[in-house]
């Protein structure tokens, strides 16, 4: 297996030696023997010890004051490489997918860029064909001109990622469900591969969140995560997060955080971890209004094609099912014209046209203009993603009220 860069000296370290990053006293027991649930209210964030708050403060402030000369308070030296409520998050989402470490970024795409500087000039990288707009933008424009080079895939076809492997891959970046086409890769499988070579396997687990699916258990080594998305929940909020399986890539991304700077806020970090608290309750209620909007898609003589991984039909649900406990919110249709997906949005009342996703309200966007503008026409016609394709986001309001809003909306294509 490769070794990532060196970490080199660190500022006093990332986080503080011996203080497991907690406030008070740390939750009893194994965590990992608690419930989810349970996990996503409690861990990483025991009352605060001073006062007994519940809630983790929001620690704003740029340093912290040193007794003497050497001497920290709990190792606290300087707020972009130490922030108790960047840490409590980053404790908390790394418990829940299973990892060793979690690393809070300002956005999603901070989060990517930081993973690929374990990526160097002359690697090479094998990568999901269909992918978020973003992740393709800082690929192909930004790191190919830094001399890395990727291969992408169809990674649903365990074949084709074998053979697009070389003796200079470091890494297999996976994103699944795919962003928007709903493609289903088998994380097993390609971590087995990735392996086998030497590699490294990340996955993109934003559309599905640890509740539904966790790749560390099935052999990633890397997961990400936009927290703006289903982690927080609630459209208020932007950022990424990493989460580290190896020790060796726990230490790196410490580095990168202290050396690069594109942390997480306090506020932010304080927000995220607000909506984690209900990402159980949250996420079934996402599913259970999907199922019935889902329902009413397929069914429908306007909507030319639902790709959604809970239908028995989509290629990829029986391995969904094996590796995932469910299968989200993300629902994309294909209205057959650029045409009619305009009527279709233009007419939504409570579904809202918009960028981002995974929100208690939900959100409907054009993917060819919006999330993935930035990949050429071209290959966008490879991918099968059309100028009539329509994502819908499904929130948690009276499912009654989207099924309506969606009825009288395709009345008017």
């Amino acid at each position: 297996m490769a070794s990532p860069p060196e970490a080199g000296a660190s500022e006093g370290g990332s986080k503080p030696a011996g203080t497991n990053f907690q406030r008070g006293p740390p939750l009893k027991g194994d965590p990992k023997k608690l419930g989810f649930s349970t996990r996503a209210i409690h861990a990483g964030q025991p009352p605060e010890a001073q006062t007994g708050a519940v809630a983790v403060p929001i620690f704003q402030t740029s340093t912290y004051v040193q007794p003497a000369l050497g001497e920290t308070k709990g190792g606290f030296e300087y707020a972009r490489v130490q922030n108790p409520t960047r840490f409590a998050l980053e404790e908390n989402v790394a418990l829940l997918e299973g990892g060793i470490s979690g690393h809070a970024f300002a956005s999603g795409m901070a989060a990517i860029s930081c993973l690929m500087t374990l990526v160097k000039a002359g690697e090479h990288v094998v990568a999901s064909r269909n992918v978020y707009g973003g992740t393709f933008r800082l690929f192909h424009q930004v790191l190919e001109r830094y001399e890395m080079s990727f291969s992408w895939v169809d990674s649903t076809d365990l074949a084709q990622v074998e053979a697009a492997m070389r003796p200079e891959t470091r890494m297999v970046y996976v994103e699944t469900p795919t962003n928007p086409i709903m493609d289903i890769t088998d994380i097993a499988g390609a971590a087995r591969i990735a392996h086998a070579h030497g590699a490294w396997v990340a996955v993109d687990n934003t559309f599905l969140s640890p509740y539904l699916q966790r790749p560390l258990e099935l052999g990633a080594d890397i997961v990400t995560h936009s927290t703006t998305k289903f982690l927080n929940g609630h459209s208020d909020s932007v950022g990424g997060v990493l989460v580290a399986a190896r020790p060796e890539h726990a230490e790196w991304f410490a580095f990168m955080q202290k050396s690069a700077g594109a942390i997480l806020s306090p506020f932010d970090s304080f927000l995220v971890l607000r909506g984690i608290k209900t990402l159980a309750v949250r996420m079934d209620r996402h599913e259970q209004n999907t199922r019935a909007v889902v329902e009413l898609l397929a069914g429908h003589p306007k909507v030319r094609r639902v790709l959604y991984p809970g239908l028995p039909d989509h290629p990829g649900h029986e391995l969904q099912k094996r590796q995932a406990a469910g299968f989200g919110a993300m629902v994309t249709i294909e209205m057959g014209s650029y045409e009619a997906a305009k009527r279709l949005l233009d007419r939504l009342e409570v579904i809202s046209l918009a960028e981002s996703l995974g929100g208690v309200e939900s959100l409907a966007s054009h993917p060819a203009t919006m999330t993935h503008a930035s990949v050429p026409p071209e290959r966008r016609a490879e991918l099968g993603l059309t100028d009539g394709m329509v994502r819908l986001s499904i929130g948690i309001e009276d499912v009654r009220d989207l099924l309506a809003d969606l009825a009288q909306a395709l009345e008017g294509v």
